[in-house]
């Protein structure tokens, strides 16, 4: 089987689920990789193995890229295109797949070879089932949630450019400017580690005990819906079917009910702590370990002790 990864870049860097990508591809078969206009990311791909190349658009604009891609996967003929479930990822893979007349999967977990072609497995209801499924037909694309394959090992790729010029009349929009927003940058989808506050934390003076611990882990302040709306975080820390979906090799929920929309953005997290003091609450029934008790109580004797220990 031939696939093809689409190499996402954010200034002159894949994105982490992109090279992910690339550790599903190999297990299926024959494996080569695009990257839209940025070279300095794609050598970066390279060097994880990747064949990258690069196609130069002078325009990367989702319709610029949705008709570059296309003539590309016409000539070259993958029987599976991989995107990484990021919102330009699940934009370009179903514009493609329309443009093809072939199925896509989206939010996949895991993907491998199957009786009937390849198998997906994708979270549904909110996280509360499994689904697998296979698509028909000669070509087949999918996104991919990010965290769900480890990040390839270094090897030897290649990197090569390619004119791609994009018709006039396939740009539905022109971008006449763009005003970078200033906002807080907040890595959920890469993080290994993220400590989430949810309403029982409180307040926003309490709320600082989660920042301190992330601080303590090396990892990233999360929140819950609640916590946001409460002022205690921005929404750039939201974590949850309205905020990121993540999946880090850690993940602490102070203070977290378990809502089915927070649920279904963390349970693709390998190791899940819950701190509740409802036991009933039903962040328990997808936790690893859950401590029942006071959050606002427990969280300063993990700090101390994890200080003790560093």
């Amino acid at each position: 089987m031939k696939v093809l990864v689409y190499i996402e870049t954010k200034e002159e860097a894949p994105v982490q689920g992109s090279l992910e990508l690339l550790t599903a591809a190999k297990e299926l078969g024959e494996t080569c990789a695009v990257a839209i206009e940025d070279k300095e990311a794609a050598k970066k791909a390279a060097v994880l193995g990747a064949k990258v190349t690069v196609l130069k658009t002078g325009d990367a604009s989702e319709d610029a890229q949705t008709a570059a891609l296309e003539s590309y996967i016409k000539e070259i003929q993958p029987e599976l295109v991989l995107f990484s479930g990021t919102q330009l990822g699940k934009d370009l893979a179903p514009r493609l797949a329309q443009r093809f007349g072939a199925g896509c999967v989206t939010d996949a977990t895991l993907i491998k070879p199957g009786e009937n072609g390849v198998e997906f497995v994708r979270p549904a209801y909110g996280g509360t089932v499994l689904e697998r499924m296979t698509v028909s037909g000669p070509i087949q694309f999918a996104t991919v949630r990010s965290g769900s394959f480890a990040k390839p090992e270094a090897a030897e790729g290649s990197v090569e450019e390619k004119d791609a010029p994009v018709a006039a009349d396939a740009l539905k929009a022109k971008v006449i400017d763009a005003a970078k927003e200033i906002a807080e940058a907040v890595d959920l989808e890469g993080a290994e580690v993220i400590v989430t506050g949810g309403r029982g934390m409180g307040n926003a003076e309490n709320f600082k005990l989660v920042e301190e611990l992330a601080s303590l882990l090396g990892g990233v302040v999360g929140a819950s819906r609640p916590a946001i709306e409460e002022g205690w975080a921005s929404r750039a820390h939201q974590v949850g079917q309205s905020g990121k979906i993540v999946a880090p090799k850690l993940y602490i929920a102070c203070g977290v009910s378990g809502a089915m929309q927070h649920v279904s953005g963390i349970i693709g997290s390998k190791y899940i702590v819950a701190i509740n003091k409802d036991e009933a609450a039903s962040i328990f029934d997808i936790a690893d370990v859950g401590i029942v008790g006071d959050v606002k109580e427990i969280l300063p004797l993990l700090i101390e002790e994890i200080k003790k220990r560093k």
